[in-house]
C-alpha cells in the first residue's frame, strides 16, 4: 500500500495535465523511484540475481525513455534530469 501512495505522489508531481498518468516524464520518475528502492534491497541481499536482472531491465527502460525525451523535447529532458538528479 505504501508503494501505491508513493506512486500517486510521483504522478501528481510529474504529470503534465490533470489526467496524465503515463507520459514519458511520469514513467521516468516512477522507474527512478523503483530503481532506488531495488538498489537498497540489493545492498543487503547481494546474491539476489533475479532482482538484479529486474533492476537492469528497469535501468535500460529508463535510459530508452530518457533518450526519447532528449530527442523530442530537450527542455523537458533537462528539467527532469535536474529534478531527479540523474546526471552530474
Amino acid at each position: 500500500m505504501t508503494q501505491t501512495i508513493e506512486k500517486n505522489k510521483i504522478i501528481e508531481q510529474f504529470r503534465t495535465h490533470e489526467k496524465d498518468s503515463g507520459s514519458c516524464e511520469v514513467q521516468i520518475a516512477i522507474l527512478s523511484a523503483r530503481i532506488a528502492h531495488l538498489t537498497e534491497h540489493l545492498r543487503t541481499h547481494k546474491k539476489d540475481f533475479h532482482s538484479r536482472r529486474g533492476l537492469l531491465t528497469m535501468a535500460n527502460t529508463r535510459r530508452k525513455l530518457l533518450s526519447y525525451l532528449k530527442k523530442n523535447t530537450l527542455e523537458k529532458y533537462n528539467e527532469i534530469i535536474k529534478q531527479l538528479k540523474l546526471r552530474k
